[in-house]
């Protein structure tokens, strides 16, 4: 018998080796299209218990029921030359208020609309005192030169010389402050304005509304005062951002003499 030559029987086998090969491709492509996934979910689920076990503190929470505000805090002191003088403004408002009575009585309309009413203040009967009271009203009320806001997710508060502070959540809608017999104050939020309206007895109502630039570096207050029957009187505001030096007194409150302030000097 004729011995076959050694060189041809990988040529016969070569075919077999191929199916063979394929098959085993399959296989190795089925287990792991099929163990991958599963070994994927079951790794990431411990990947995220754990980061959810070790690493919660490591990264803010972001609250999607809690609205953004823009941040108020920091000390604040009045920007003279940006705010309005009570004085100019209430001149301004007076000069206005003659161009409209003047329109009035000559049968004129401004613009092309109805006639301007000038809101139960006639400037030639006397009433002019009571535009003066709101204007001076609005220069006490925001006489302060220095401002302290406290913020947090929670709520502002804002520190005011010789006022009680204006406090209001972060929440939507109207807040009701507080209301007693001596009036009554609600706070909302006016985009990322926040707005307080205080009702006083004599149908008087105030109100603050707050600003901050986008830089955090100027801060806009505008205080409107007005009575029952007339137009409200606006006081603009402007404050800079300014860093605060640490307080050096402390005070406590005493029966016997009231509030006692003693400056604080450190020991050496």
């Amino acid at each position: 018998m004729a011995s076959i030559p050694s060189g041809a029987r990988p040529k016969r086998l070569r075919p077999a080796l191929a199916w063979k090969s394929i098959r085993g491709a399959f296989a190795v492509f089925f287990l792991l299209s099929f163990w991958l996934p599963f070994g994927y979910a079951q790794s990431s689920g411990k990947t995220s218990g754990r980061g959810s076990e070790q690493g919660s503190g490591d990264l803010p929470f972001l609250d999607l029921e809690t609205p953004l505000r823009m941040n108020f805090s920091g000390s604040w002191e009045k920007d003279f030359r940006r705010s309005d003088s009570w004085q100019d403004e209430l001149n301004r408002m007076m000069r206005l208020r003659q161009e409209q009575a003047n329109n009035q009585r000559s049968g004129t309309r401004s613009g092309g609309g109805p006639a301007i009413s000038i809101g139960n203040i006639n400037l030639n009967s006397g009433r002019r005192s009571s535009v003066v009271d709101l204007a001076r009203l609005a220069e006490y009320i925001s006489r302060q030169n220095l401002l302290t806001i406290v913020q947090d997710r929670y709520q502002v508060r804002i520190e005011r010389e010789g006022e009680a502070p204006l406090v209001c959540g972060v929440d939507n809608g109207s807040q009701e402050v507080f209301t007693s017999v001596h009036g009554s104050e609600v706070c909302s939020w006016e985009n990322q304005r926040l707005l307080f309206v205080i009702t006083l007895p004599g149908d008087i109502t105030i109100t603050h509304r707050f600003t901050v630039s986008s830089d955090r570096e100027l801060l806009q207050m505008v205080t409107g005062v007005r009575s029952k029957g007339s137009a409200p009187f606006n006081l603009r505001q402007a404050f800079n951002r300014y860093d605060a030096a640490p307080n050096q007194y402390k005070c406590i409150q005493t029966l016997s003499r009231g509030n006692v302030c003693s400056q604080e000097t450190e020991l050496e």
